[in-house]
């Protein structure tokens, strides 16, 4: 999977350590698809997978946190009634919202985690290869937020690439996080050479 620059230390992160959005804007106006989600046999492979391993076939509403350029949303959006994409980039929804045009049960905003996590309900929230972008302390947040924002039952995706980057956290840390949180129980998953995969049900 070709990885962009990592993202620069200093002013370039928020206050809290995070990778701050401005890094996606920047990432998203020099390239359209930066990591190649629309291109890439390695992304395609990975959203089969991803869809795979959803426990239903469908769901009545969903949120996607970092959507990106709408390509796994698209995929997603046959496995559910409502979905909802959520991106901090607007290049990125732009992109997204033109590749969804015609699906009527999606929509997309602009939102910065975990602040502006959506509050819900959903019964599915997919976090693909984002949760590295989020310092410990605001992890935490979200992971609060989504645990408040998932219904009983409802199953949380983590997708995350595993090789080595310059960003707050790895793939391991996020998944983790999750993996020993009481408010989720670990369903399934796996791990393959590039990336790990877990969906875990909210108690």
């Amino acid at each position: 999977m070709p990885m962009p620059d990592p993202p620069p230390t200093g002013p370039h992160r928020t206050p809290t350590g995070s990778v701050a959005p401005g890094y996606f804007d920047r990432l998203y106006l020099d390239q359209a698809d930066p990591w190649d989600y629309a291109t890439s046999p390695y992304e395609a492979a990975k959203y089969a997978a991803t869809l795979a391993a959803l426990p239903r076939v469908r769901y009545r509403r969903a949120v996607e946190l970092g959507c990106s350029i709408g390509v796994l949303t698209r995929h997603l959006a046959s496995r559910a009634d409502a979905l909802l994409g959520v991106d901090v980039s607007d290049a990125a929804l732009d992109q997204g919202r033109q590749r969804c045009a015609g699906l009527g049960h999606v929509t997309f905003e602009r939102r910065t985690l975990p602040a502006e996590t959506p509050g819900g309900p959903f019964d599915l929230a997919v976090l693909s290869e984002v949760g590295y972008y989020l310092s410990r302390p605001d992890l935490d947040a979200l992971a609060d937020r989504l645990a408040a924002a998932v219904v009983p039952g409802g199953h949380l995706l983590l997708v995350h690439w595993t090789g080595p980057t310059d960003y707050p956290q790895t793939a391991d840390d996020v998944h983790a996080r999750f993996l020993a949180d009481a408010r989720w129980h670990r369903l399934d998953g796996h791990r393959v050479p590039d990336y790990r995969l877990d969906v875990v049900a909210r108690l």
